[in-house]
């Protein structure tokens, strides 16, 4: 069935609008927010799901508004970012008549201060995703500068040997230290195996489950 005549011409406007140079800028800032937006959804939800039907307590209708309100956080902060993010490195650009690589540093950095300086939960999750990234990638930009001597032979085994060595010895001694979800996640491992009554709990479930 053919679109209205109406429509046909509007569709025609908005796509003449979105090939004009002039509003680049703009345009994607807003597709930036649409883009972070979507991601964040992806990446939240499935995560929220698993974690909040694993480690957390209450009736469906709470778990599931957890797991909707986990995705929206995500979804709209990311969102925000893009957007904040893209429209300053455009508005720097515009200013100083070319682009610098400082933009992007300046820009990210005033976009995560308004939109994830609050310490929230997943905001903690998100900035602890990237610190581990962002840390890597400055080692390879070390030694690709030469500011790092580059490994005579591969040290990711002493790297995550060490990690793990580290994330144990602070999860048994200093708990309070690691955040909230990790340290659920390594009281299911670590600790719940301790713990078991029949094979019931020992291989079917993770703990007795009440007597009805």
């Amino acid at each position: 069935m053919a679109a209205p005549p109406q429509l046909r011409t509007l569709l025609f406007a908005v796509n003449a609008l979105l090939r004009k140079r002039r509003y680049h800028a703009v345009l994607a800032m807003l597709k930036g927010f649409r883009n972070g937006a979507v991601y964040g959804a992806k990446i939240r939800a499935p995560h929220a799901l698993v974690m909040t039907f694993l480690f957390r307590s209450g009736s469906l209708r709470e778990k599931l508004r957890a797991i909707l309100q986990a995705t929206y956080t995500h979804s709209w902060n990311l969102a925000r970012f893009v957007f904040f993010y893209k429209g300053l490195c455009a508005l720097l650009s515009h200013v100083q008549g070319k682009t610098y690589q400082a933009h992007s540093f300046v820009s990210a950095f005033i976009g995560g201060l308004l939109v994830f300086g609050n310490n929230s939960n997943i905001n903690s999750q998100i900035s602890m995703y990237l610190l581990s990234r962002t840390l890597f990638a400055l080692c390879r930009l070390g030694v690709e500068k030469g500011f790092i001597p580059e490994p005579r032979s591969d040290l990711f085994p002493w790297f995550t040997a060490l990690v793990w060595g580290l994330v144990l010895w602070l999860f048994e001694y200093h708990r309070p230290t690691l955040q909230p979800s990790l340290q659920s996640s390594m009281t299911y491992l670590y600790e719940d195996s301790n713990v078991w009554h029949d094979l019931s709990d020992f291989l079917i479930y993770n703990k007795s489950q009440p007597s009805k």
